[in-house]
């Protein structure tokens, strides 16, 4: 017996095989027990949901964003497009430290309205489970509530989430001209304090924000805590990253646009899934991250949207997969299992980014005879419904 019942499928991707066409999908209590030919199908005896020759998909997994933040950097995108750099702006007090400011003055309850506005657009979008990291605030107290609103996002809205703590985002200005103090600060006081609300702990390696000894001493702090690493890795240059998220067997490396074939082959024998964010090389104008390199190389490739006010403010994975095929060379196949399976791996999950009897059954029913459409109309959204664990959200 089953609950629910997706018929008259046209095109079934499934992450398992070839697409299937005039497919069948069940589902009991929230997990798939049949994926495939309509002839082959068990008795439909539960809820019927007749999906009239459109394509169905997995969930999205976006592995990478920035959800709880307040205030608004449109200012800064026009200027970037007048010619100023993302390091002149950030030398001048705005791009990350703007967010702070403006994060650290708003309350738990306004910034959890934000970040569900955000949440529930992605998940009318197909997007089923997000990983959230904090970063804005760097301080303990602000950090704290970052994390707690992204925990508060999981628990009231029908997406999964992963909290990753992102204190080692920027230097605050309070500690600009003692930027040891402030990692003295996040090993010894910041990560004990946020350990019970985070899965992750990520730092930004990059000229400018922390260098490779600093992102290493801190990583070893997480993951005395028990947390998991991603980092921020090879965006604007080519700091080492990649060698210290092989070296430490983080659970990502994010960004990589300025990533080597020598970053490559190390992050696939470590096992390192390769988190790429085309839509921040697009909005800044940069190289984008070597996405046919990395798979050739034997890396697991996730894409994601990076959505943040600066410099990814994307909220929808569709123009996402458009960007890693047009400009990373993906294929359209490639693409879609970056932004679910490949996602799904990166936070440590084996139950979702495919549609086969025992995954979770987080489904998008795409308004199109084939799951290509999303790459091909990437301006409109063409999620017909999604599901989270069988039910009908959004």
């Amino acid at each position: 017996m089953s609950d629910v019942f997706l018929t008259g499928i046209g095109q079934l991707t499934t992450n398992t095989g070839a697409p299937i066409p005039d497919a069948v999908v069940a589902v009991e209590s929230g997990i798939v027990t049949y994926a495939g030919p309509a002839a082959d199908a068990p008795d439909q005896t539960g809820e019927r949901h007749e999906c009239g020759g459109m394509a169905v998909i997995p969930g999205f997994v976006d592995a990478h964003t920035h959800l709880v933040f307040a205030g608004d950097r449109s200012d800064e995108f026009a200027r970037r497009l007048a010619g100023e750099s993302y390091a002149d702006i950030a030398a001048a007090g705005g791009g990350i430290l703007a967010t702070v400011a403006a994060t650290r003055g708003a309350g738990a309850d306004e910034l959890f309205r934000l970040a569900a506005g955000r949440v529930w657009r992605m998940i009318r979008t197909g997007t089923t489970t997000v990983e959230i990291k904090s970063g804005y605030g760097l301080d303990l107290d602000s950090e704290r509530r970052l994390l707690e609103v992204a925990r508060r996002v999981g628990e009231e809205l029908p997406v999964t989430v992963r909290a990753t703590f992102l204190g080692a985002h920027s230097v605050p200005p309070e500690y600009r001209n003692d930027r040891d103090g402030y990692v003295d600060l996040l090993v010894e006081e910041m990560l004990p304090a946020v350990a019970d609300l985070a899965d992750y702990c990520d730092v930004f390696v990059e000229d400018g924000a922390f260098d490779v000894a600093e992102a290493r001493r801190i990583f070893a702090r997480g993951s005395s805590l028990g947390l998991g690493a991603r980092v921020h890795a090879e965006q604007l240059g080519h700091a080492g990253g990649a060698r210290l998220a092989a070296e430490i067997g983080a659970d990502s490396a994010d960004h990589l646009d300025h990533a080597d074939e020598d970053d490559a082959r190390a992050l696939a024998a470590a096992d390192v899934t390769a988190v790429l964010v085309p839509g921040a090389s697009y909005t800044l104008r940069s190289r984008q991250a070597p996405g046919e390199m990395l798979l050739e190389a034997g890396c697991n490739v996730a894409l994601a949207t990076d959505c943040n006010p600066g410099t990814s403010y994307f909220e929808s994975m569709a123009p996402i997969l458009s960007l890693a095929v047009v400009q990373m060379g993906l294929t359209v196949d490639q693409a879609i299992a970056a932004a679910t399976l490949g996602g799904a791996r990166s936070l440590g999950f084996d139950d979702r980014g495919f549609i086969a009897p025992g995954a979770v059954a987080d489904l998008v029913i795409i308004d199109a005879p084939t799951a290509g459409h999303l790459v091909y109309r990437p301006g409109a959204n063409l999620v017909h419904r999604t599901f989270k664990e069988g039910l009908p959200v959004g």
